[in-house]
């Protein structure tokens, strides 16, 4: 497997020979470059299944190694996860004989195998960690929600409540402040109303739940410091839908407007073949970096409704943002 640094790391072994270990054999986990001649180098270099009948022509760290640890003859073939190489398996063999004829097709074969199993353990670690940044995003966004209450609002609300009783106090005694006591009072409960109306804008904004999509990007593009072209195409949709679209839409055009150094962007929703189809573009510097904590959460959020995100963002050519949300057959 690489590692990244252009070594590779044993990652497991098995001897079928019956024969003992060799002190020179590898170890799992141990790093070694694949420089040289070897049946391994020759997978990488090609991406192709190989063989090598004879070892003692190896050469460089790896193929030494081999032949130092009596390798005869060996053939690998590549394992592809999710279209990007991932290792190599090798079949290798100390007999004098060497390797049986088709043993390739079912090295091959074994590789798919274990390529399955290797993309369904990177499906269940992702959904994991999904879930696990879902949790955490939540409970932050509880904890904000609670602050706000406590410092706004509900602060309002209290001294609210303490107005109107000094005002009805005023008014038993007929005291001169009781009309200056009830307007305060009602200044109070206005900015609580205000303050809430903010705050519920912030959870969900209230142009979205009344107009749905073509009323929120419409919101989202008349903020923006760039001219956005919208074409959204789209009918009411399920909330959740909804939802996760508009916040595709205003996370990429945030990143337009600070980062992109773009002259205009275009954002486009529309339905095809069952799915929501979500893409916002600029004509900005590009370089977007995928893996910012905006675009991960986007990630998260799209992948609780079955949907995927692409972000194409070349240097000097602007970025493109784009999310397919399945619509499960109920299209708007």
């Amino acid at each position: 497997m690489d590692d990244g640094d252009g070594d590779h790391a044993v990652r497991g072994k098995r001897h079928g020979d019956g024969r003992r270990e060799c002190e020179d054999d590898l170890e799992v986990g141990e790093s070694v470059s694949l420089e040289g001649e070897s049946v391994t180098s020759r997978v990488f270099a090609t991406g192709r299944a190989a063989r090598l009948d004879d070892y003692a022509v190896a050469s460089g760290r790896f193929g030494t190694r081999m032949r130092e640890a009596g390798i005869r003859s060996a053939t690998g073939a590549p394992i592809v996860v999710e279209g990007r190489p991932w290792g190599v398996i090798i079949a290798a063999t100390r007999q004098d004989e060497g390797l049986p004829d088709g043993v390739e097709s079912r090295v091959g074969e074994f590789t798919e195998l274990i390529a399955t199993a290797i993309s369904n353990v990177q499906a269940w670690s992702d959904l994991a960690a999904s879930r696990a940044r879902l949790v955490a995003a939540a409970d932050d966004e509880r904890r904000r929600v609670v602050r706000d209450l406590h410092d706004g609002a509900q602060q309002r609300l209290v001294h609210t409540v303490v107005t109107l009783k000094m005002a009805s106090q005023a008014l038993q005694d007929d005291a001169a402040d009781a009309p200056a006591l009830v307007t305060e009072a009602l200044g109070h409960a206005q900015q609580a109303t205000d303050e809430l109306r903010e705050l519920t804008h912030g959870i969900l904004p209230a142009v979205l739940t009344h107009g749905g999509l073509p009323a929120g990007v419409t919101a989202l593009a008349s903020r923006m410091p760039v001219p956005v072209e919208t074409d959204v195409s789209v009918g009411r949709q399920p909330a959740a839908i909804e939802a996760t679209a508009y916040f595709v839409v205003a996370e990429a055009l945030t990143n337009v407007a600070k980062h992109a150094h773009a002259r205009s962007a275009a954002v486009s929703v529309l339905i095809e073949d069952h799915t929501l189809l979500v893409t916002v573009r600029d004509d900005g510097v590009g370089g977007a970096t995928p893996d910012g904590s905006g675009l991960v959460g986007l990630r998260d959020r799209l992948a609780t409704l079955g949907g995927r995100l692409r972000i194409e963002s070349p240097p000097q050519h602007g970025t493109l943002v784009a999310a397919d949300i399945p619509l499960g057959g109920s299209e708007g």
